[in-house]
């Protein structure tokens, strides 16, 4: 089954370049390690060996579903049959590829390995033999053991960090709706539309990637905007809002407010 890795990037050189020598350790080398960069065309010198797309920003915003359409269209261009998706700031583990190829000859669907949190980088870099011992697993996803599949009946779980889809899975869902651009809401809507298309989603042990730290703001409220937008998106499309939380949080600060159904900027 020829395999691709499909990244999305702007900026992030650093983590991308660290992505980049993980991947070369991979047991599974991929058969394209496609990365798309968005309005970033100096991420070109940052992987010379990736096969680059270039894709624009919309309105100023990162278009993240949109990106990730260009990369699988690419990606499929150059023969591939099973698509992994891996966000710029996550590492795979030597044996992610190799263990999402196995259990994608066994089971259809969506196919999701567990993440793990890594701490701050230390000034020499994060260590690639040893990085599930550093890491912190999210405490809202389930963590299989290694030679484990459980069935994922949440779509409300799904998250692009690393994932992994055969191709004709990938029709069936239709890709990501390009609507939604900027931070927010677009992982919700993919894992919705599987579950409506009828494409199961499957936690996939063993197939581990680490997320690197960057620091994060709870609630995001530089992408207050985004996820205001998005979350009106995804409620012309399925009659309710995710990301309930943040809302709330950014009504209760006097951010936004109530107009008819759906939040506005104050």
């Amino acid at each position: 089954m020829r395999t691709a890795l499909i990244t999305i990037a702007s900026g992030r050189s650093s983590h991308l370049a660290a992505q980049a020598a993980a991947v070369a350790r991979s047991t599974l080398a991929p058969d394209a390690y496609v990365v798309v960069a968005m309005g970033d065309p100096a991420l070109a010198q940052v992987v010379p060996q990736a096969d680059l797309v270039h894709v624009p920003r919309v309105a100023g915003a990162l278009p993240l579903a949109a990106a990730r359409n260009a990369g699988v269209a690419r990606a499929r261009e150059r023969g591939a049959e099973l698509l992994v998706l891996l966000d710029v700031d996550c590492l795979p583990e030597k044996g992610m590829l190799g263990r999402y190829a196995e259990v994608a000859g066994q089971r259809s669907g969506v196919l999701c390995g567990p993440v793990g949190y890594l701490p701050p980088r230390p000034p020499q870099g994060y260590p690639l033999s040893g990085l599930r011992e550093l890491a912190t697993p999210h405490p809202a996803r389930p963590v299989p053991g290694d030679d484990e599949v459980l069935p994922a009946h949440d779509p409300d779980l799904f998250w692009s960090l690393s994932f992994a889809v055969p191709a004709d899975a990938w029709d069936t869902i239709g890709g990501f709706c390009e609507d939604f651009y900027g931070y927010g809401g677009e992982d919700t809507d993919f894992g919705h539309a599987a579950a409506r298309a009828g494409v199961p989603m499957w936690w996939v042990g063993g197939a581990w990637a680490f997320h690197q730290d960057h620091g994060a703001s709870g609630p995001p409220v530089q992408h207050l905007d985004d996820i205001v937008r998005n979350a009106g998106v995804f409620r012309d499309r399925w009659g309710w809002e995710p990301m309930s939380g943040w809302l709330q949080e950014f009504s209760r600060r006097g951010l936004i407010e109530r107009d008819g159904d759906r939040w506005v900027r104050r």
